[in-house]
């Protein structure tokens, strides 16, 4: 695949005025999409049959529409650069693969099954969980990016990171995550698993290597002008599709609106508690300071949009599951934003700790 040089300059700029005030818009599609929902109900519900092979037309293509420019941006040529930083590397899929999916099912049982079960619908309490657990097994992608850009991270180890876990994502998401849901004696139907990760993950990645390919080819201008338009059209897509989601989960939310709350719990714990480890491992290890930011926040944060997409054909529209991995989406920019400021305040902390343990 093609390869190119990555310089500070060449990464994603700050935050858009979107991207920063995602949690408003979720808000706002939350409402708008409950207040539809409960207007238009024949509407949706027509909407929710369109599917084939349980997988929601209308959703497939917007899903399509948000992860593949997210991908355009990835450059698996990097994969070239792991070795730079191997330390980093080795605490970021340490703590992305063997830690934050298997905490997130122990926090789903702790919190949703226990904690919480008498303030939770009965039926929901495993699709619940379900969510939880597709939302730790998708390690981010896109706005990884972003985050770094704001610690001053380490740009090729970011892109080398998000190439490598997009490359194992591939391969290990649903073993994972069927080894999980099984484990917390879930049901999973093995077929539509396999069917969301070729839709979701595989046939997206070739599409955007391939388009990848061709704006490059046309010049490092057409390319970055093309992802600053395709940027607005991936959140645009987000926004219709938590509307959908929210039309069809009105009705349990204005019953019970403490849920949203409730299942906010374990995935703040879990972003906290992973942070917290990829930072302090690799000051451990004594990687540098602008690589443990961006594996602290790659560490943290979930590829929320194929966790969506993912719930969505394996539970439908209206199951806890779905939910679950949107609250992830309501969470993510502000806790994120915490998570940024923490390590750029620790900065000095940071350095001279590692300075220290290079000396003993």
């Amino acid at each position: 695949m093609t390869t190119t040089t990555l310089t500070a300059r060449s990464m994603p700029a700050p935050m858009t005025f979107f991207e920063r005030y995602l949690t408003l818009w979720v808000f706002l599609c939350i409402v708008a999409g409950i207040l539809l929902g409960q207007w238009l109900p024949g509407v949706f519900q027509t909407i929710g049959r369109w599917e084939i092979a349980r997988v929601n037309l209308p959703v497939g293509v917007l899903i399509w529409v948000m992860i593949i420019p997210m991908l355009v941006k990835v450059d698996f040529g990097a994969l070239g650069q792991i070795r730079q930083h191997v330390k980093g590397i080795g605490v970021t899929l340490f703590v992305n693969w063997l830690v934050k999916p298997f905490s997130m099912a122990l926090l789903g049982w702790i919190f949703i099954r226990h904690l919480f079960a008498p303030l939770l619908p009965v039926e929901q309490i495993d699709s619940y969980i379900a969510g939880l657990i597709l939302l730790a097994a998708a390690p981010c992608t896109a706005m990884v990016f972003v985050w770094s850009r704001l610690t001053n991270g380490d740009p090729l180890f970011t892109l080398s990171q998000v190439a490598l876990n997009d490359t194992i994502m591939v391969f290990a998401f649903a073993p994972l995550v069927g080894l999980l849901l099984g484990l917390s004696a879930i049901t999973v139907p093995w077929d539509t698993l396999v069917t969301s990760v070729a839709l979701y993950i595989l046939i997206p990645v070739i599409l955007a290597q391939l388009w990848r390919r061709r704006l490059l080819a046309k010049g490092q201008t057409v390319f970055d002008a093309t992802m600053a338009a395709a940027g607005s059209w991936s959140i645009a897509a987000l926004l219709a599709t938590l509307v959908l989601i929210f039309a069809f989960q009105g009705q349990a939310i204005i019953q019970q609106p403490l849920i949203i709350a409730l299942l906010a719990v374990p995935i703040l714990i879990q972003v906290f508690f992973n942070a917290a480890l990829a930072y302090g491992l690799n000051r451990w290890v004594g990687e540098k300071h602008n690589v443990a930011c961006p594996s602290a926040l790659i560490g943290a944060s979930n590829f929320f949009e194929l966790a969506v997409a993912a719930a969505i054909s394996l539970f439908g529209f209206q199951s806890g599951a779905t939910l679950a991995t949107v609250v992830g989406v309501l969470i993510e920019v502000p806790v994120m934003l915490l998570v940024v400021a923490l390590v750029n305040r620790s900065k000095t902390w940071y350095e001279r700790s590692t300075s220290s343990l290079s000396l003993t």
